[in-house]
């Protein structure tokens, strides 16, 4: 039988040390970047100070020259450097709102940090994901307090129940109040700032060789930082979990975590999909996004809370690009057992923002949508009548008599708007004429044999890359994930080791 708020068995002896020398050495790794900016500053100043010093002692105008000209090469290095202490990390983006526009809101928020004793929300923020999360910025770049941002999307609020989302707020929130340790809390607020930090400067890198030198310094550090740092990471999204459990229950908390693995992902697999399909047919959707998704959710119930789909999530392993457990792994920590979630009648929305500011937010968001999709959905539109009346033009003519210059676009058009496996012919008889290569028409034809588990395949894709350097990542990329499950590890590898110096060559 599942035990309500499961606490998890202490650990031996043996496995509490080994937990605090991790701890210890993962807090050392996170004051290495640190220490290493300010080594590079203490450098410079010291070296500068020893050259004034040097420069005076000689007393001599070439040597002061000498000076300068070392001055003026070390003196940006200094500055960029220092700089990047103070970089201002970009804030989230979202519709701020206020507390008197939803103040259950913020009094559920108020209950929650006194609870945990945690630090102060800051801004709390709408955006249009189906997720929540929380954001800490520090407010001189590297350092000084930081501003807490919390983010709920709309889609989520209307789509999970009142303490699924407190479970979820939770959550984020036993990140920051260090529930788990403050070194936990200080490493997931690290892992957050140095990888901001690390885009940054990788997008500057062409600035100068300064920035340049920095983002590969950086480009160095971070995936040895992010590897040491993922165990303590993992380990905390499970005290994470704990705490949501502690404030609604470890039922509410199990329940929650299986919608937002079922309904989430119908939201992006379905959801959007089958609204962007209607710009196909029509220049304006049927229907606004956000207006609909309380009675998508309601109506499509039947579709995404299976227990087929239950089965593929709790079959799904963690891997290292998360570090959130799989959902098997968070349920078991919970000591819940998976079962489909109910319809819900009243979302987190009507609890926590009320009636009124739920309708201006859905309109707010609808109007924002389609005043940046409508250009996009326009043009495609046009383009699939114009794509359909063509494709009806060449399907009227003897695949025999189609020019040579139009048999590419048919095939595409084929693949586009009826199957991949439609197309196949076209793309064979493409493949035979002379006046070649077609790498386009190659790489469609090796893809749609690679997937019928064909690999002949592979030799069309090669052909396509050695013939279109544009095609070479993805032809790498098709071939190594279709060799992985077919015929191992060492084959995959080879044939990108085969396909990938192509693209260097260039």
């Amino acid at each position: 039988m599942p035990r309500p708020n499961a606490e998890v068995a202490p650990s031996k002896p043996w496995r509490q040390r080994l937990t605090k020398a991790w701890r210890g050495g993962t807090q050392a790794v996170s004051g290495l970047l640190f220490l290493a900016l300010f080594g590079v500053l203490i450098a410079i100043a010291t070296l500068l100070y020893l050259g004034f010093q040097w420069a005076q002692s000689h007393r001599s105008s070439y040597n002061m020259l000498r000076f300068g000209l070392f001055a003026l090469i070390m003196l940006p290095v200094f500055w960029v450097v220092f700089r990047s202490f103070f970089m201002r990390l970009p804030a989230p983006e979202g519709r701020p709102i206020r507390r008197e526009e939803a103040p259950k809101l913020f009094e559920t928020l108020d209950k929650i940090r006194l609870k945990l004793k945690g630090p102060r929300i800051h801004h709390v923020l709408i955006d249009s994901e189906y997720n929540a999360a929380i954001s800490q910025l520090p407010r001189f770049g590297l350092f000084g307090p930081h501003t807490n941002y919390l983010i709920l999307g709309l889609p989520y609020l209307l789509g999970v129940t009142h303490k699924e989302m407190l479970a979820t707020v939770a959550h984020e929130y036993g990140h920051l109040c260090g529930n788990h340790g403050k070194l936990g809390a200080w490493v997931y607020r690290q892992r957050r700032t140095f990888g901001a930090l690390y885009e940054q400067v990788r997008d500057s890198s062409d600035d100068n060789w300064i920035q340049a030198g920095m983002a590969r310094a950086l480009g160095k550090f971070m995936p040895y930082y992010n590897a040491y740092t993922f165990v303590l990471s993992r380990q905390d999204e499970y005290e994470a979990d704990r705490t949501a459990s502690q404030i609604v229950g470890a039922s509410a908390n199990a329940n929650g975590l299986v919608r937002d693995a079922l309904l989430g992902r119908w939201v992006h697999q379905d959801f959007w999909p089958k609204l962007y399909q209607q710009a196909e047919t029509a220049m304006r959707p049927s229907f606004m996004p956000f207006s609909a998704m309380r009675m998508a959710f309601k109506a499509s119930y039947e579709q995404w809370a299976t227990a087929e789909r239950l089965a593929e999530a709790l079959a799904e392993k963690s891997n290292l690009n998360d570090t959130h457990p799989a959902l098997s792994e968070r349920l078991e920590a919970t000591g819940q057992k998976a079962i489909l979630p109910t319809c819900i009648e009243v979302s987190a929305a009507d609890v926590l923002l009320g009636s009124s500011t739920t309708k201006t937010l859905i309109a707010e968001f609808d109007q924002d949508w389609w005043s940046k999709e409508s250009k996009k959905w326009e043009n495609r539109c046009k383009y699939v009548f114009r794509s359909k009346a063509r494709l009806q033009e060449l399907s009227a003519v003897p695949l025999a008599q189609v020019a040579l210059l139009d048999l590419q676009e048919f095939a595409l058009l084929i693949g586009e708007f009826d199957t991949p496996q439609a197309a196949k012919p076209v793309l064979e008889h493409l493949l035979q004429q002379t006046g070649g290569p077609y790498p386009k028409a190659a790489f469609v034809y090796g893809h749609i044999l690679l997937d019928e588990g064909n690999g002949r395949g592979l030799e069309h894709l090669e052909s396509a890359a050695a013939n279109d350097r544009r095609l070479v990542e993805q032809v790498a990329q098709l071939g190594y994930d279709f060799l992985m499950k077919h015929q191992g590890d060492y084959a995959a590898h080879a044939w990108w080791k085969k396909i990938m110096p192509v693209q260097a060559s260039d």
